[in-house]
C-alpha cells in the first residue's frame, strides 16, 4: 500500500494523529528532502526508514518502489511540507501504482493553497489553482490565461521572483485588480497583504524585508 501523507507548512503541531500513526507503522517513508523529514520525525519521536524520493530520481526509481509495495511492503510519501503531488513528487508514483493495481490511500492534511484562498478575503466558492507559472517559455501564455479567468486564482511563487511576477500580473490584469499576498502561512510571521495589484506592487517596493518566506498569490477573477 501506498500512503500520501501531508505534512506541517510550518507549525510542527500541523500533522493528525492518523499522519503521526501511518509513518510510525509504514517499512519505508519517502521524502523529498531526508534531511527536512528527519527534523519532522525527530520532533515526534518517530524512528522510521527514510528514503529520498525527488523529481530529480523519481523516474528510476518508481518501477522498484512499486515492486516492493507489491511484494507487501507499505509505504508513506511525503513532501517537505503540505500534500504530496501538489506541485511537489508524487504524481508519477501514484500513477504507477494505479496501474499496477496496489492500493493509494492519501490522508487530508496541510495545503498551501485552501487556507491562502479562504483567508485571503476573495471568492473561494470556486477557484483556478495554477501553482507555480513557467520561469520563462510559456510564462505569457499562462498569464494572458489567467486575466481572463471570471473566478479567483491562485500561484506559487518564490520569494525573489514577488514583484516581478506582481507586476506581470498588473499588466494583464490590471493595476486595480483586488489581491493578496499571502506569507508563511502557519509560521510565526504569518502575514496577509491584501489589496489591488498597484497597491500591493508599492507595498513590496518599500517593503523589501517583507520578500521572504513560503508566498501564496491570490488574484481576484475578471
Amino acid at each position: 500500500m501506498l500512503y500520501l501523507v501531508p505534512t506541517p507548512i510550518g507549525n510542527l503541531e500541523d500533522i493528525t494523529l492518523r499522519a503521526l500513526r501511518i509513518l510510525k507503522e509504514v517499512d519505508m517513508v519517502l521524502a523529498e528532502d531526508t534531511r527536512t523529514s528527519r527534523k519532522l520525525l525527530d520532533h515526534h519521536g518517530i524512528q522510521a526508514r527514510l528514503r529520498a524520493f525527488h523529481a530529480h530520481n523519481e523516474h528510476g526509481v518508481t518501477a522498484n518502489l512499486v515492486a516492493a509495495m507489491q511484494g507487501g511492503q507499505s509505504i508513506a510519501l511525503i513532501s517537505d511540507a503540505g500534500t504530496p503531488g501538489i506541485s511537489d513528487p508524487g504524481f508519477l508514483l501514484v500513477r504507477a501504482c494505479v496501474q499496477a493495481e496496489v492500493e493509494v490511500v492519501c490522508l487530508p492534511g496541510p495545503t498551501a493553497l485552501i487556507p491562502a484562498a479562504v483567508g485571503s478575503g476573495l471568492p473561494c466558492d470556486r477557484f483556478h489553482f495554477e501553482g507555480f507559472l513557467p520561469h520563462k517559455k510559456g510564462r505569457q501564455t499562462r498569464l494572458i490565461f489567467l486575466a481572463t479567468l471570471p473566478n479567483t486564482f491562485l500561484l506559487y511563487e518564490s520569494p525573489h521572483r514577488l514583484l516581478k511576477c506582481l507586476e506581470q500580473l498588473a499588466e494583464h490584469c490590471g493595476g486595480q485588480r483586488p489581491a493578496c499576498v499571502v506569507r508563511e502561512l502557519s509560521k510565526v510571521h504569518e502575514q496577509y497583504h491584501r489589496g489591488s495589484l498597484e497597491e500591493l506592487i508599492t507595498y513590496f517596493r518599500e517593503n523589501t524585508d517583507k520578500q521572504r518566506g513560503e508566498i501564496v498569490l491570490v488574484v481576484g477573477g475578471a
